[in-house]
């Protein structure tokens, strides 16, 4: 029996000749993530470990970027635990203040996710890399303090769901829009515990950004992971980022997938997800009159250099609606120091929006962005669930940075087509 892509990985990385879907296995890790929410805990749970130390002090990363800047004396409390024991014990890839980002912009920027890697990290999003061919997924606190002891990381082996997508994309049609049309057609349960491997030759027209995006949000679909072909446009990102080798595992021909499905991409529209489930989708076509008070521009979604691009084409030479709040948040320090050298902040600026040093902040309801009650926002972030940006009864739509930017032009859900 044939091995989806996932499957080659985790056997490669349990050093077995093949694996099966429901198979439990105990894999070696490449890097093991956590940020200033998640790695108090896991330190915590390490203190209780017999074993002192890391089991390799350049595998682990951690990041904070929820709350940072520390917007409050707890925020500060953990984000000093970190520190701590990152200086403790010599953690090669630590990013204070300054040097950090939100992490699953900052990781493959840094260089540290390349193909072929078994990477864990408690945060749900860890499912970002991948879009350059690893096996990256999300595990609790619990989970990370012990590959951070030892290495390795106990997997049930995934079933998989395979996704075709052909043709390209019209204008303004980007990654989120695609994995929305994904999770619109399947559900947020819809690949629960499964891998969604993407192939086609649609993939040749998204850029890395594109597939960053459409991995990142894999696991609002219920997967344990997303991963996409090591295609030449892969090869090149890590040439560009990374000095790690790397290796690359194909399908087997023969690989078995539990279901199909065929998304032409040259068919999409601009897709909003409405509240509270990224499963409740619309096209721009189909939302109707809704007005907004607030846009966030930014997150581990969207916060990379082409969503500032495109926000800064729809927003060039317009402003903001009167009275509404835009919030704009490039997601590393380099991607800051990019768009302002691109001038892309001076638009922002001139057009009344306000542009925030990178942080989660406003996507998980922490700062730089809290909804009160009853107020709406359209954002580019991930999770729509009710009370996730704030009051319980304000409301968040999905959508992707051009119907971001034109929303916060109109004060109502738009896609640029409408400017």
């Amino acid at each position: 029996m044939g091995m989806t892509m996932t499957q080659k990985i985790l056997a490669a990385h349990a050093h077995l000749a093949s694996v099966e879907a429901g198979q439990l296995i105990e894999a070696d890790l490449d890097l093991v993530l956590g940020n200033d929410i998640t790695s108090p805990v896991a330190i915590k749970e390490m203190e209780k470990m017999n074993k002192k130390g890391v089991f390799d002090k350049d595998k682990i990363a951690l990041v904070p970027d929820h709350f940072v800047p520390n917007k409050d004396i707890k925020s500060a409390e953990h984000c000093k635990c970190v520190r701590e024991f990152a200086r403790k014990n010599q953690i090669t890839n630590y990013f204070e203040v300054g040097e950090m980002g939100i992490e699953h912009a900052l990781l493959p920027e840094k260089g540290l996710t390349v193909a072929g890697d078994v990477i864990i990290g408690a945060d749900s999003h860890t499912c970002t890399y991948g879009a350059l061919g690893a096996f990256s997924t999300g595990v609790g606190s619990t989970d990370m303090a012990a590959g951070m002891a030892t290495g390795k990381a106990w997997f049930k082996v995934p079933a998989a769901i395979r996704i075709v997508l052909t043709g390209k994309p019209s204008r303004w049609v980007s990654g989120k829009d695609v994995i929305l049309h994904i999770i619109g057609m399947i559900g947020v349960d819809g690949a629960l515990y499964k891998s969604l491997e993407f192939t086609g030759d649609g993939i040749s027209h998204l850029t890395m950004d594109d597939r960053f995006t459409i991995a990142n949000m894999a696991i609002e679909a219920g997967a344990k992971n997303g991963i996409f072909p090591v295609d030449d446009a892969a090869k090149t990102y890590m040439k560009e980022h990374s000095n790690r080798s790397y290796t690359v595992y194909e399908a087997d021909a023969d690989a078995v997938y539990d279901e199909e499905y065929t998304v032409d991409l040259s068919s999409l529209k601009s897709t909003v997800a409405f509240p509270h489930l990224p499963e409740n989708t619309h096209t721009i076509d189909e939302v109707g009159d809704i007005a907004i008070d607030q846009v966030v521009i930014g997150s581990c979604t969207n916060g990379r250099l082409e969503d500032l691009r495109t926000a800064a084409e729809v927003l060039k030479g317009r402003h903001v609606a009167k009275g509404m709040r835009c919030i704009i948040i490039p997601a590393t320090q380099k991607i800051y120091m990019d768009a302002m050298e691109e001038g892309l902040l001076k638009i922002f600026i001139e057009a009344g929006a306000v542009v925030s040093t990178p942080t989660c902040g406003p996507c998980l309801g922490g700062y730089m962005g809290i909804l009160a009650e009853g107020e709406r926002c359209v954002s580019t972030t991930n999770r729509n669930f009710v009370g996730r940006m704030g009051h319980v009864s304000s409301e968040i739509y999905l959508a992707s940075p051009a119907v971001a930017a034109a929303s916060a032009v109109t004060g109502k859900i738009s896609g640029p087509e409408a400017l």
